[in-house]
């Protein structure tokens, strides 16, 4: 391996997907890195993925850095001989030298001629908010696994909270969008590369939001009169979390509001209030930290082994 061989610690399907097809359109040696079978604990999900480039650099990773540059050897060798590569550390493993510190075992197919046309495809139904499924070779037959798309964070509001939480949120993987009647704080907030930024002009227009399945909808005003449209939207698109800022007398009275515009006793109730696994706080920091723990906790998996054969 190149002694300057670099791992960047990215971590959804999506993005690693994106780097593969890079690399392959554009004639670069790489290996795909897929984790098929975990035993016991282990640093990352199943069907975790990594890419391995001709230069000896990872893109997303399978351990907390205890066999990362192991497997980057593996991918090496795989690259300069094309040939499918399967391995197992831990328990069970002929590598005796590398120990697995959760106790578990861990094993990995390196595919260094991945399918084009069907990563191709993966990305694009990922990229159109759909799930897809991949297949691998496994020791004993096919593995198939389905990834879900990047979980996305509606994160509407102003002030303090709203730029600390976009900041968090950009730093924990989702695609993020914002929405604000405050125009310094979308301007603000462009560093972090927001996938839409969307002006809020009065507090009952509505706004274009995109909101699925795989998103959370958060809104932190003070100013609670913005939020009846937003909330309004979310409520018919059903996504896996919904939650606004004020206490519970405030959330009271929001959801009173809410049924008198029309919403369902059942739509109500997705509405969650106060936001954060810890009530009260004062600090924007802490709220924000509360808040996206809360959502972190209801995120849906993002793969899941469907068979083995």
């Amino acid at each position: 391996m190149p002694a300057d061989g670099r791992i960047l610690y990215s971590e959804h399907a999506q993005d690693i997907l994106a780097a593969t097809l890079d690399m392959m359109h554009s004639g670069e040696p790489c290996a795909l890195v897929t984790s098929l079978n975990i035993e016991g604990g282990a640093a990352r999900e199943l069907g975790s993925l990594a890419v391995i480039s001709g230069m000896g650099d990872m893109i997303g990773y399978l351990s907390n850095g205890c066999i990362d540059r192991d497997i980057i050897h593996h991918g090496m060798a795989a690259i300069d001989n094309g040939q499918l590569k399967h391995l197992r550390y831990g328990a069970g493993s002929p590598y005796l030298d590398l120990k697995l510190p959760c106790g578990g075992a861990l094993e990995l197919v390196i595919d260094p001629t991945p399918d084009l046309a069907a990563l191709e495809a993966a990305l694009a139904r990922l990229l159109h908010r759909q799930k897809t499924v991949l297949s691998f070779v496994g020791r004993d037959g096919p593995v198939h696994i389905e990834y879900a798309p990047k979980s996305s964070l509606i994160l509407a509001g102003r002030g303090a909270i709203l730029r600390t939480t976009a900041q968090l949120a950009a730093h924990m993987d989702f695609e993020l969008h914002l929405a604000s009647p405050d125009l310094e704080d979308l301007a603000s907030s462009k560093v972090l590369n927001p996938t839409t930024q969307k002006s809020m002009t009065t507090p009952t227009a509505a706004i274009d939001l995109s909101i699925d399945a795989y998103s959370a909808v958060l809104l932190v005003f003070h100013d609670h009169e913005w939020e009846q449209a937003v909330l309004m939207q979310a409520a018919h698109q059903h996504p896996f979390f919904i939650g606004a800022l004020g206490s519970r007398r405030t959330h009271a009275m929001r959801v009173e509001r809410l049924k008198q515009a029309g919403l369902s006793e059942a739509q109500c109730a997705q509405v969650h209030g106060p936001i954060g696994l810890v009530p009260s706080l004062r600090n924007a920091s802490l709220i924000a930290m509360s808040a996206l723990a809360e959502i972190t906790a209801k995120l849906p998996p993002s793969q899941i082994r469907l068979s083995a054969s």
